[in-house]
């Protein structure tokens, strides 16, 4: 089994495990541990690509690089500042800050949106 093959049925995984989180939305306990159990899976996989692929060092390269390429990285980009901006927004809930919900659910959308684009285009950026 190839590393592509391996990175991309973790990515299904971390994905599956955002819809189950999502499912529980309602149950603020179990929420909270699996998006941050999908959310610091998602980092360790940018992790493994990194140190499998020098992913870094095609990114940093954009004129040399397919343009799916481009739109996958720049994709996988936004959805790594959309977590941060999710954990931001996660934590004032947890504190009791309720007048963010509406903020923190627009952005949760977003930012599985663009999960599930990064899921889509990386078939298409190997």
């Amino acid at each position: 089994m190839t590393t592509a093959i391996i990175f991309q049925i973790q990515s299904f995984l971390i994905l599956s495990l955002i819809f189950v989180g999502i499912y529980f939305r309602k149950q603020r306990s179990k929420h909270v541990k699996i998006m941050g159990s999908a959310i610091a899976w998602d980092l360790l996989l940018i992790l493994q690509i990194e140190l499998g692929r020098s992913a870094i060092a095609k990114a940093i390269k954009p004129i040399e690089n397919k343009t799916m390429l481009n739109i996958h990285i720049s994709i996988a980009v936004l959805t790594v500042l959309f977590y941060f901006a999710m954990i931001f927004t996660g934590r004032k809930l947890l504190s009791g800050d309720t007048s963010i919900r509406a903020k923190h659910k627009l952005l949760g959308w977003c930012t599985v949106s663009l999960r599930v684009l990064t899921f889509i285009t990386s078939f298409f950026a190997v």
